[in-house]
């Protein structure tokens, strides 16, 4: 039995999230029917993190464990021949030892979040972006952000249907920036929550937007309330950016 480390980039778009459900097509699902189709074997996908209907990945990282002889090149070139025409594809396949985990094994997640901040509707960026026509001062926003960087109770900017355990993270990092009309909003964190980002990027918007003042985000931490947060940004514009492991670099 080998153990494959792939870096997954897809289209969230027509997919109810990455892990497989009962509602509805999933990435996990395409790429564990393709690979079965590969070395009529049956497989599981395990990743590096989970996302929700719509939302889209640049290297998430995943693996498979297969008995199959085969090289890693010719494993992910076969996989992406029967992944058409679903958007998804293996960019990058190695060898790792057995106790190495897509999940367990990572010690950094980052995402990237995009809002296309101008008055025309989008069209090459529809389902891939946020589109905002009301102007937003990213500026302020980048400044909001700062007061949630760091370890917290997050229970304010959690899902109601988060399954951790504990709401406290430390997020390592939440930078806004603008270039052009495209604001762009980035974190870094070991782990998060489910819905974090996008509940933080929403509620960074109502800053941007001149709705909050910029202390009333610190507030809205503060008060542990899921009543308390702005407002859930839609999921299109939200990408999982790279998975950080010890001692492994990265072909992205």
């Amino acid at each position: 039995m080998t153990r494959f480390a792939l870096t997954v980039e897809f289209d969230g778009t027509p997919f109810f999230g990455l892990q497989r459900q009962k509602k509805g097509p999933s990435v996990q699902q395409s790429i564990e029917d393709a690979a079965h189709a590969v070395t009529g074997e049956e497989v599981t996908l395990h990743s590096a993190g989970r996302t929700d209907s719509g939302v889209h990945a640049l290297a998430m990282r995943c693996h498979l464990d297969i008995e199959k002889d085969i090289e890693p090149f010719r494993l992910s070139q076969a996989i992406n021949a029967h992944l058409r025409p679903d958007p998804v594809a293996i960019t990058h396949c190695e060898i790792k030892p057995d106790d190495w985990h897509a999940r367990f094994s990572c010690i950094g997640r980052s995402y990237e979040y995009r809002i296309r901040n101008r008055r025309a509707p989008l069209t090459l960026e529809k389902n891939r972006a946020w589109h905002v026509a009301r102007p937003l001062d990213a500026d302020a926003m980048h400044e909001a952000a700062q007061s949630l960087v760091g370890q917290h109770d997050f229970t304010t900017f959690r899902s109601a249907h988060c399954q951790s355990n504990d709401p406290v993270k430390t997020l390592d990092t939440l930078n806004v920036s603008r270039e052009g009309d495209l604001v762009i909003i980035r974190a870094a964190a070991r782990s998060f929550l489910h819905h974090q980002v996008r509940s933080m990027v929403g509620t960074l918007a109502m800053v941007g937007h001149g709705q909050w003042p910029v202390e009333q985000v610190a507030k809205a931490l503060e008060a542990r309330d899921r009543a308390a947060l702005g407002l859930n940004a839609p999921p299109q514009g939200l990408y999982f950016v790279a998975a950080r492991y010890p001692d492994d670099i990265q072909e992205n």
